[in-house]
């Protein structure tokens, strides 16, 4: 027999699965597999290479949000089944316990899947930092705010690799950028972007005084190459310098790096990585390309937003989120209100608690407009 308590998790979970489901429309969704499905096995499938791979690629998706519907149904029959034979047998509590623990997760996944179907959710990500004014102690936020986030790929197993990385004259850097690829990356780091804010005892100063530092965080997709962005060569600059700082084993200090200006936007990109000059020009022109698209988005998306007379724009004094160390310990999304006090953890890359909350929010934003 259950307690109380252990049912109501059982119902909440099954409560939660039940909502989504309704917004994800499964019957609907297997018919538009099973349209997918006859696009492809037509012989002329792959005629239009760019259309096949976009069909593929979401009858991919929905397939597998299918076979984890699929999934999570069979372990809740599962989890049924467990609770009649609790009613004989004790023992089968614990094992209950577990299984609504691994159903909680399955569909909380589930859920995060649903809310990935930007167009570019499924890509790898390059994501960048710059420090804000005050000198040593903002660069020090930036390189501690580069840990945080090369710590939660890692953590998710992703890969990770410093694009460019140009080190502060005491301290921390004066700005940074990553490469990181995996599924998904981009989706869940697509909200990180903004301006964060550090308060803190700073140890770069004598009189042990409270500061408050400031640093942006930008984040990219990686696009493919088929995305029609044209870049003219006329408008480049493009000037090699000797590859610099502390990037550790992450940067090759050779005279291969590459610094790519264009001139119509005043864009600048820069990379670092690869030990060949012309590697490293291919990459930062990949950068480039992601650069331009998204700000030809951002360009769309104002003008809708003035349309429709609102403008919520990302500036330097708008902070997303905050992180006290001192008088107290505390992160707080200042979008979603999620916080925690546990700040040690959030630094080493435990920022999934900010992330999903975040997906959720701006999820339901969508859907309420």
């Amino acid at each position: 027999m259950i307690d109380f308590e252990l049912k109501q998790k059982i119902d909440e979970a099954k409560k939660k699965y039940e909502d989504i489901i309704k917004v994800f429309h499964p019957e609907d969704k297997r018919k538009e597999l099973e349209e997918l499905e006859k696009q492809m096995g037509d012989s002329d499938f792959w005629s239009d290479q760019r259309k096949a791979r976009e069909i593929s690629q979401k009858a991919q998706r929905i397939r597998k949000i299918i076979d984890d519907m699929k999934d999570i149904e069979a372990k809740f029959e599962d989890l049924d089944a467990a609770i009649e034979l609790s009613d004989e047998d004790q023992s089968f509590v614990e094992t209950i316990k577990e299984m609504v623990e691994e159903i909680e997760k399955k569909v909380k996944t589930f859920e995060l899947e649903l809310i990935l179907n930007g167009k570019f959710d499924a890509n790898n990500a390059y994501l960048t930092i710059h420090p804000g004014a005050g000198g040593t102690e903002s660069q020090d936020w930036a390189s501690m705010l580069l840990r945080m986030y090369m710590r939660w790929a890692e953590r998710k197993g992703f890969d990770v690799q410093i694009v460019d990385y140009q080190p502060g004259e005491e301290a921390g850097i004066k700005s940074a950028m990553i490469y990181i690829k995996g599924d998904y990356a981009y989706g869940y780091l697509k909200y990180e972007r903004g301006v964060h804010r550090l308060v803190r005892i700073s140890p770069f100063d004598a009189n042990k005084r409270r500061h408050t530092s400031f640093a942006s965080v930008n984040v990219i997709p990686e696009i493919d190459d088929d995305i029609d962005i044209e870049i003219n060569p006329e408008d480049l600059r493009i000037d090699t310098y000797r590859a610099s700082g502390a990037g550790g084993q992450y940067v090759n200090k050779t005279e291969s790096a590459v610094r790519i200006t264009h001139i119509p936007t005043g864009i600048v990109v820069t990379c670092q990585t690869e030990r060949s000059q012309l590697q490293n020009k291919e990459t930062a022109l990949k950068v480039l390309k992601a650069r331009l698209y998204q700000l030809e988005l951002e360009k769309r998306q104002k003008q809708l937003e003035e349309i429709q007379g609102e403008l919520k724009d990302i500036s330097w004094g708008n902070q997303i989120r905050s992180y006290v160390f001192q008088p107290y310990t505390m992160v707080k999304d200042h979008r979603t209100n999620v916080e925690t006090g546990n700040i040690d953890a959030v630094m080493d890359g435990e920022i999934d608690i900010f992330i999903e909350s975040e997906l959720i929010h701006f999820a339901g934003n969508r859907n309420k407009q």
